[in-house]
């Protein structure tokens, strides 16, 4: 393909998952607001239930890399009709897996909150909202499944069009079950995860039932790869299970040790976080169409194409979250306003979002390059950088700038840019080697 014609594929496939990260982030921001108005205890203890609802759906979401990164090589291999079987073995560890857990999750909720905060009242917030998420944990790994396959076999749209489907239905869900509209009793940060749960569960069912009427042809559920396959999806999905794990670990301990400095500025690093979700996750997005393009590449055999291609989506990804990062750099008052109502945590996440807006381009390029790795199968790799870098540096520098020398979030903001830039140095050196050129991942 020449140039553009490239650039015109990249976005014919990243557009559609783009628009579902941005119907994501519209979610996050609304519910943001709606609970912002119960106060900053609810925010705040909304915020770091979220992560630890990442924290526990982690392995789904490396299982679902695993899955397109199996789909996109059996694509690429010409083997169209086998292309649903490692959808169909990921449903059954995402069910095998995240029931139980969803039970044991459920019952520990209050006593995980109560180790993570030592304010009752952000307790008293988080653990309903938190049991209510952890309640459809299956469903959760279930739909980034059907992401991933759906990205792998071209058809993005099918996953934009059902979870915007789903995200308008849990807004509409989580006005009525917060705020008690309509006949229903106000059930506050409660009601906010019971809507998620109730749209969750039926994204679900609305998945299966596409799949089953348009993915049939790929074997949906008519069979599993061979015992050789399923292995190469545990080499992928186990590392990048782990990854996602302690990346939401390190997000949840983050916010543990923000915590520790004040209520304040727990519900500052909330709101920043929600914010700083419209820019990452549109880099997620890209690195979805390079785990795509560069599974279907090496499938193909065709290497120094998959080389290029990581190449073609940064340019893109970083040019698309410049812009992105523009109004949190120039307005980040006004933004923040939406979301915080006491000037005393507004004025302290003020300066954070700025050097958000500012360093964000530096996330796209570490992003896509990681998902397009994870696609070559190099997941290994892309957990020990993230480990270290994460565990070994970063909050170990904002436990010692936060809480003991009292430097607040602007410090620890600073050196969250400065860490992420190590990391994206050290992810362009493992693409630029193209060692992952030589992995060998079965597809039958």
């Amino acid at each position: 393909m020449l140039d553009k014609e490239r650039s015109r594929h990249i976005m014919a496939l990243t557009t559609p998952i783009l628009g579902g990260m941005l119907s994501q982030n519209i979610l996050n921001l609304v519910d943001a607001a709606m609970v912002g108005q119960l106060g900053s205890a609810a925010l705040g203890g909304v915020g770091i239930a979220s992560f630890v609802n990442f924290l526990a759906m982690s392995l789904f979401i490396g299982l679902a890399t695993g899955v397109q990164a199996l789909v996109g090589r059996t694509m690429g291999a010409g083997k169209a009709d086998r292309a649903a079987f490692p959808l169909n073995a990921g449903i059954l560890l995402d069910l095998a897996i995240g029931l139980p857990l969803a039970a044991l999750l459920v019952w520990q909720a209050p006593n995980i909150m109560n180790a993570l905060l030592d304010d009752p009242a952000v307790v008293a917030e988080s653990t309903p909202y938190l049991q209510s998420r952890m309640a459809v944990i299956s469903a959760m790994g279930i739909n980034f499944a059907f992401r991933g396959f759906w990205s792998a076999v071209g058809k993005p749209g099918v996953y934009l069009r059902t979870l915007v489907v789903m995200h308008l239905l849990n807004i509409v869900l989580n006005y009525v079950l917060i705020f008690g509209h309509w006949g229903f009793p106000a059930l506050g940060t409660f009601g906010a995860g019971l809507g998620t749960a109730i749209a969750m569960a039926i994204g679900t069912l609305s998945y299966t039932f596409i799949a089953w009427r348009k993915a049939a042809h790929h074997g949906f559920l008519r069979g599993l790869p061979s015992r050789e396959s399923i292995m190469s999806l545990v080499r992928i999905a186990g590392p990048a299970a782990l990854q996602q794990f302690f990346f939401a670990a390190g997000f949840t301990a983050l916010f543990w040790i923000i915590a520790q400095i004040g209520t304040e500025e727990l519900a500052g690093a909330n709101a920043i976080v929600n914010l700083t979700l419209v820019a990452i996750l549109p880099c997620i997005a890209f690195g979805i169409t390079a785990n795509t393009l560069v599974s279907h590449s090496l499938g193909a055999g065709e290497p120094e194409e998959a080389y290029r291609w990581g190449w073609d989506i940064v340019r893109l990804a970083v040019a698309v979250v410049f812009l992105i990062g523009l109004p949190f750099l120039l307005f980040p008052h006004a933004i923040l306003s939406v979301f915080l109502h006491e000037p005393a945590a507004l004025d302290k996440a003020v300066i954070p979002l700025r050097i958000m807006g500012g360093g964000i381009a530096i996330d796209a390029v570490a992003i896509v390059l990681i998902n397009a790795l994870q696609g070559a199968g190099a997941a290994r790799q892309t957990m020990l950088v993230s480990l270290s870098m994460q565990w070994g540096i970063f909050l170990p520098l904002a436990y010692l700038l936060g809480p003991v020398l009292g430097y607040g979030l602007t410090a620890i903001w600073v050196a969250q840019v400065c860490y992420r830039l190590v990391q994206m140095v050290w992810v362009v050196r493992l693409w630029t080697r193209r060692e992952w050129q030589a992995l060998v991942v079965a597809t039958s």
